[in-house]
């Protein structure tokens, strides 16, 4: 019989190339839908694979809809992706961002624990424990400091799932994913700002591009990549936590240089700082040591930055010229 993997955050970036690649191994795939008034299914139909996995309505928050999903779709593995992702919102909604990617995670781990004590278990954790970077380059001994409301929410979903490992026997994992991009990345994230932007500067359809701090280092891999490696973990004799990365820093002046390059265009010409884009605490630098994950793994980023760069603008222009 085929596996059966449960994805919260189905409909975003990594939920849905997430479902892809299972897809592709044979799985059935099920997502935890958190139903909004306005369509989020995007992405799936984007990938081709809308109609290939199946949607239960339920929601971080509420761990009666958890339950339910858990009884109805048994799962093999569960992959947590859902949060409040955005840095920048976690300060304007700091509440709500503890609820969805502090306690959401908790919420499953204690449902798994009653329903399917079992099932295997992934956290999406996240480069942003580091913050305030105590090493030059972070692994899984680096000590956390995070900087932000959704980093601290992420923390706790971390720590809960190492405790229930600890405790319950549970078989978790945590992936600290430095930032992976790709054309399914919301428009809110800097990378899709600076790729979208490009895109319609060049088709004559915007002038220019406000960012913030625009000397902010980055670990930059493409989403795509970076979902094999949730997966690998969970096929693994023991649980254990992984940084995944590419172990290349740049930083956000320099993924504007490339993306206005390869459209024959300059960066100074249409880039101008605006001070609101600045965040309350700045993560100045991160860089991910991967070695873990190749060693145990056999895990490898693929895409370089400059690859990931164009493939992004290369979708944005097609998208722009379609509007």
């Amino acid at each position: 019989m085929a596996k059966k993997a449960l994805i919260t955050g189905i409909t975003g970036q990594d939920g849905a190339y997430l479902a892809q690649h299972l897809l592709n191994l044979g799985y059935d795939v099920y997502g935890l839908l958190a139903r909004r008034s306005t369509p989020t299914t995007w992405r799936l139909e984007y990938l081709g694979i809308l109609d290939n996995v199946r949607l239960i309505d339920g929601d971080l928050t509420d761990m009666a809809s958890i339950v339910r999903a858990l009884l109805e779709c048994t799962p093999d593995e569960i992959y947590n992706l859902g949060a409040q992702s955005f840095v920048a919102t976690s300060w304007a909604q700091p509440i709500l961002t503890a609820n969805a990617t502090g306690m959401g995670a908790l919420n499953i781990l204690e449902a798994v624990r009653q329903v399917c004590p079992d099932a295997k278990f992934y956290q999406a954790s996240t480069s942003e424990l580091f913050g305030k970077a105590q090493e030059t380059i972070q692994s899984e001994t680096t000590p956390f400091y995070p900087r932000s409301p959704y980093g601290v929410a992420k923390l706790f979903a971390h720590w809960s799932t190492i405790n229930y490992r600890e405790s319950f026997g549970i078989f978790g994992c945590c992936g600290i994913l430095f930032n992976h991009e790709s054309p399914l990345r919301g428009i809110e994230f800097v990378t899709r700002k600076v790729t979208d932007a490009v895109a319609r500067i060049k088709l004559g359809k915007q002038n220019e591009l406000r960012l913030g701090n625009i000397d902010a280092m980055r670990d930059w891999g493409f989403s795509g990549d970076y979902v094999k490696a949730m997966h690998l973990m969970l096929q693994q004799e023991k649980p254990d936590d992984y940084v995944i990365a590419t172990g290349r820093t740049a930083s956000v002046r320099d993924m504007c240089k490339l993306a206005f390059e390869y459209v024959g265009l300059d960066y100074q010409d249409y880039v101008v700082i605006d001070p609101k884009f600045y965040r309350q605490a700045e993560v100045d630098r991160l860089l991910g040591n991967p070695a873990k994950a190749e060693r145990v793994l056999n895990w490898k980023a693929q895409t370089t930055l400059e690859e990931l760069v164009k493939m992004m603008v290369d979708a944005d222009l097609e998208r722009v010229s379609r509007q």
